[in-house]
Parts: C-alpha cells; sequence; structure tokens
C-alpha cells in the first residue's frame, strides 16, 4: 500500500507552540500546516502524489480542525488518517480518521490532553493511503 505523508511539526509547522501537561490558562488557537509527498513516507516511496494539510487546534478545548486537498495518487484513497505519536524516521498507529477521503476534505475531532501535546510537539503525521 502506498501513502502520502508529512509529519505535522516536524516538517513544515507553522506558528506551533508546545503545551506542557497541564492546561494553559489562556486559549490559543495554533495553526499548523504541512505538504504531503511521498519522499516523507516511513519508508520513502516514489509516489508522484502531493497535497497539503491545513490545521488549527484549540487549546482551551483540545478540538482539532483540518483541512487539505491532494492530486497525482496512484488510485483512489483507501483510508486517510494523523497517525501517531512518532519520531521522523519512525511509523506509528492510527490516532484519528478522517470521515472524508476524496480532495478536498476537512475534519474535526476532539483530541486528548496527551494527543494534542504529542501533535504540537510534531508527533504526529498525516498518511493518505491508495493500492
Amino acid at each position: 500500500m502506498r501513502a502520502l505523508t508529512v509529519l505535522l511539526g516536524m516538517v513544515s509547522c507553522l506558528t506551533c507552540v508546545t503545551v506542557g501537561g497541564t492546561a494553559s490558562a489562556h486559549a490559543e488557537i495554533i495553526s499548523l500546516a504541512a505538504d504531503l509527498s511521498g519522499v516523507t513516507q516511513v519508508p520513502p516511496n516514489p509516489s508522484k502524489g502531493t497535497g497539503s494539510v491545513s490545521a488549527t487546534l484549540d487549546t482551551r478545548t483540545r478540538m482539532l480542525t483540518w483541512k487539505g486537498r491532494y492530486s497525482g495518487l496512484t488510485g483512489q484513497p483507501l483510508a486517510a488518517h494523523f497517525h501517531g505519536p512518532a519520531d521522523a524516521k519512525k511509523n506509528a498507529p492510527v490516532v484519528v480518521n478522517f470521515d472524508t477521503l476524496a480532495s478536498p476534505f476537512d475534519g474535526t475531532a476532539t483530541l486528548t490532553e496527551a494527543q494534542a501535546t504529542d501533535l504540537l510537539a510534531g508527533r504526529w503525521y498525516v498518511n493518505i493511503h491508495t493500492p
């Protein structure tokens, strides 16, 4: 199975702030953005597919909201989701599934405190799986 992937936060995170183990006294909306490419897959693959994902995280509610798009995949997507926690050269289990596979896509999920911490530490990535 080929996948288009990127680590959120480690590859091209914008305005990322690390949150400690306790809830912030003041809510922030943190913006994240990433480009998708088969080159960043572990192991890398020759997919010509490209894409992008932008997301926001409300640090008070831990509501993650995302939108993205892709093109040039090797086939119709079979699954798409966030994985984590993982270091840059490691794979990780699925954390949040995408409800929509067609491009463009969007979604929301409420994260646990640990998930939000891992996301903001750059330990999540996005995969769009194709046959």
